[in-house]
């Protein structure tokens, strides 16, 4: 291969050849005058039309590889020095406008498309580089971001250009297009970025389980009452949102989404975490006992051994719990802030997202109006559902389990005068001043309320499944109604406590109960048979059948009025059920 120098032109016309049309490079051959050759820098001839195999050999690219190596070795010391492919890939650029600007004018007589060749040619050149770059990148950098953006930039130019100088073909330049095959530049910086947001995510989830484990809910941790492992994960949280902000790509909005969901799996999975293992309403609520008929000698002989077997029912629901500190109604209290803290903090992460959209030179006006783009859908959901489960748990394992030894295993057992309620009373009151000195003032209403819940259900589960150990004669209603009008005083606090109307409202069901208690056993016996009656049609008028137990306590159920029946303690009331159902005396 021959360089042809300027003093080996002839006067006349040269022959200028450039590369020659293969799978791998170009081919132009142009006839130029004398006063045209001026304007040409290098040629390269090649005896007999040998075929130039390797496109970087052509004279300009080879020199503009050597000057992006010079320029990169003098600046690589300084702060913001481009890497070397970048500073290839804008003289490149260069290179092109300058072929388009002043060399296809002239050689646009010998060939219609010599600015479309000749950039395919610049194309390929580079295009040898930037793949061999691409194949080798392991991790997203500032360094690799600038060059796949380099690249991606000449490549649209080039490509551009090829159009622009092909739009009178017959194709369109359509064949030209299809010689430059892509780079696939910004897919590789999606790649890259993805792989970022997983390797971020990972990590994210691998703390979430390492400090979980060692969370102990601690409510002395901080001042505000929540977990140190929350304030750790929503800091992560909005570092790494910071960061991806940061990476110096121009689909910060393209790419939110992926984040996104990423982020909030992660928080959906802490707080999934966080309420695992605090069991629900229904782990401490105990399972009702079989139906009998009670009567004063049966109450009394039963009473014993109805306490020992409740308290083993219990205790095998809530084992897992019993001796573990991170499950005391402090810890409880301190899981519930957690939870209200990250659904809190959610709306200022969205925001601060907002912010950083607006800052991104890549946002478009769509990119806010795609509102779920931007926000946390799963997390709110879980910490709202955690919250009302922990609630619930907290409020029933009060009453059932923490206070059963004046509650389930100790109210109206015997006789109803000597264990009435304000034992209970105390013991809630107690539990409240230290959750109220604990819970979040937004979410203490809840938790309250669920207290008082709990102990109304409780309450109507003494007198309608409270076992043979108790019997309520007709004169007991009084003593029962009294009780009740304490416990709701307890959550009315003189006005500073739940309002009335909250209170009225859930204890509605134990209000339309408790005049069953002063209805003598006769009319109840009558109201019995005729709401069967009506039930169950004429089938049930010789012989009722025994009602199944919903749980939704109704002064018009049936189960609701034999249940009445069974721990009405005469004679009347056992010998209808004995005769009706023969109900035994005992379990």
């Amino acid at each position: 291969m021959t360089l042809l120098t300027m003093e080996m032109l002839t006067p006349c016309r040269v022959l200028f050849l450039w590369g020659c049309r293969q799978p791998r490079f170009w081919s132009r051959i142009y006839l130029m005058s004398i006063a045209e050759r001026e304007k040409v820098k290098w040629m390269w001839f090649v005896p007999g039309l040998t075929l130039i195999s390797d496109p970087r050999c052509a004279p300009p690219f080879a020199q503009r590889m050597e000057k992006a190596d010079s320029s990169w070795r003098a600046s690589k010391n300084q702060p913001n020095s481009l890497p070397v492919l970048a500073i290839l890939a804008k003289d490149v650029g260069e290179l092109a406008i300058n072929e388009k600007q002043v060399f296809s004018p002239i050689l646009k007589r010998w060939h219609p498309f010599s600015a479309g060749v000749a950039v395919a040619t610049l194309h390929a050149c580079y295009g040898n580089e930037i793949k061999q770059f691409i194949s080798g990148i392991v991790e997203l950098t500032p360094d690799a971001v600038q060059v796949l953006r380099a690249a991606d930039k000449l490549e649209k130019d080039l490509v551009q250009i090829a159009v622009e100088d092909s739009v009178d073909s017959d194709d369109g330049g359509k064949a030209i297009i299809r010689e430059m095959p892509p780079y696939e530049a910004e897919a590789a910086i999606v790649d890259l970025v993805k792989a970022w947001i997983r390797a971020r995510l990972d990590r994210l989830k691998e703390w979430v389980d390492r400090n979980l484990q060692q969370e102990v809910w601690n409510p002395q941790a901080n001042q505000e009452g929540y977990a140190p492992s929350a304030v750790e994960v929503l800091r992560i949280v909005d570092e790494t949102l910071d960061a991806y902000f940061q990476l110096p790509i121009l689909m910060h909005p393209a790419l939110l989404p992926d984040l996104m969901t990423g982020l909030d799996k992660c928080l959906q999975y802490y707080a999934t975490k966080a309420k695992s293992g605090c069991g629900s309403r229904n782990t401490y609520v105990p399972t009702m006992p079989a139906l009998t008929r009670c009567t004063m000698e049966s109450k009394f002989a039963w009473k014993k051994k109805e306490k020992s077997a409740n308290t083993q029912k219990r205790n095998s629901q809530v084992a897992t719990m019993n001796g573990d500190s991170s499950f005391g109604v402090p810890q409880f209290c301190v899981r519930i802030n957690t939870l209200h803290r990250i659904r809190s903090e959610l709306d200022v992460l969205e925001k601060r997202i907002i912010t950083h959209l607006r800052n991104s030179e890549s946002a478009r006006a769509e990119d806010f109006s795609n509102g779920l783009a931007k926000k946390f859908e799963l997390t709110p959901a879980a910490c709202i559902e955690g919250v009302q489960q922990l609630s619930e748990a907290v409020a029933y394992k009060i009453v059932f389990h923490d206070l059963s030894h004046v509650f389930w295993d100790g109210l109206y057992v015997g006789e109803p005068s000597s264990s009435r309620i304000e034992p209970f009373v105390q013991e809630v009151e107690r539990n409240l001043l230290i959750i109220s000195n604990i819970i979040h003032e937004r979410v203490r209403t809840r938790v309250v309320t669920d207290i008082m819940r709990a102990s109304f259900d409780g309450f109507l589960l003494v007198l309608l499944a409270g076992g043979p150990s108790r019997a309520f004669m007709h004169q007991d209603s009084q003593i029962i109604e009294d009780d009740f009008k304490s416990l709701k005083d307890l959550f009315w606090a003189n006005g500073d406590g739940l309002p009335t109307e909250l209170i009225d409202k859930f204890s509605t069901t134990v209000r339309s109960i408790l005049p069953l208690l002063r209805t003598d056993t006769e009319s109840l016996v009558e109201r019995y048979r005729r709401v069967t009656l009506e039930a169950y049609g004429s089938s049930a008028r010789s012989k009722p059948p025994l009602p199944p137990t919903s749980g939704q306590w109704n002064p018009t159920d049936p189960n609701t009025l034999l249940r009445m029946l069974c721990y009405r303690n005469d004679e009347a009331a056992s010998r209808y059920l004995k005769k009706t159902y023969n109900l035994p005396k005992k379990l």
